[in-house]
């Protein structure tokens, strides 16, 4: 049987750019299954386009991402139509079609992998915006509703075809520390009722402090990870003075004697 330690992504010697600019340079790390593990780093620093590699939208230069031991960046035809089944994204907007409802809007995942019949589709769909909170709301559109439930809401459609990762970008940006924490809780609550594993790129600290059980931190100076534990390891004691400054929100010292942000 499984064990919670074992690796479900590994991420091996990725490099990605554009042209002759390196934006990753050899990254490794893995993702333990029923984990919640957070991306985070400053500006720039790669986190979204880690993000768009693990999920297949770029492709590596050079490297692996494998899920449970098949490779994304190789597979082609009905492997890789697998893979992408077995993996729901919410993007940082929530990217929802604006003319649908939030029912049609979850069900369009079934529609491209599935045979399942429409009243099917819409009851698999109103099972899942229960699971966030949004059973009242699945005649409305996306502009009738608020941002926080409208993340709530691609949160749903990522979850209709029962992936094992969920990858989230961004979940809490934008929106005020109430629904933020609430949207904290949700992940949280998913993680345990559905163990699933969950991907969350984001820079906000309260966040990655509530739900994180480890961290990768991206920098730009290294093109790739530059500290990796739990968010108080890395608060307390990382060797690096610009880790743990990020983590407490300090300024630390530059070069010429002044004062820079993390």
């Amino acid at each position: 049987m499984p064990t919670p330690q074992e690796a479900i992504i590994e991420v091996r010697n990725l490099t990605f750019g554009y042209g002759d600019s390196v934006i990753l340079q050899d990254v490794s790390f893995d993702v333990r299954r029923g984990e919640i593990f957070v991306v985070l780093g400053g500006s720039g620093c790669g986190k979204s386009t880690l993000l768009k590699n693990m999920i297949g939208l770029h492709r590596p230069q050079a490297g692996r991402v494998l899920y449970d031991g098949q490779d994304m960046v190789t597979a082609e035809g009905a492997q890789r139509r697998a893979l992408l089944r077995s993996i729901g994204v919410m993007y940082q907007s929530g990217a929802l079609f604006g003319s649908l409802t939030l029912t049609e809007n979850v069900r369009l995942p079934l529609e491209e992998f599935t045979d399942l019949p429409d009243a099917a589709m819409d009851l698999v769909a109103a099972m899942k915006l229960q699971l966030v909170g949004l059973s009242d709301f699945g005649q409305y559109l996306p502009s009738e509703l608020s941002g926080g439930m409208r993340k709530r809401a691609a949160i749903a459609r990522a979850m209709v075809l029962d992936p094992q990762i969920l990858f989230l970008d961004e979940p809490t940006a934008g929106l005020d520390p109430i629904i933020s924490a609430e949207m904290d809780q949700l992940i949280l609550q998913l993680a345990k009722s559905l163990n699933m594993t969950f991907v969350i790129v984001t820079h906000e600290l309260p966040s990655i402090y509530t739900v994180a059980d480890r961290v990768i931190m991206l920098d730009q100076r290294v093109k790739g990870i530059v500290a990796a534990g739990t968010p108080i390891q890395l608060r307390d004691d990382s060797p690096d003075p610009w880790v743990r400054s990020f983590f407490r929100r300090e300024t630390i010292p530059d070069a010429t004697g002044g004062q820079t942000s993390p």
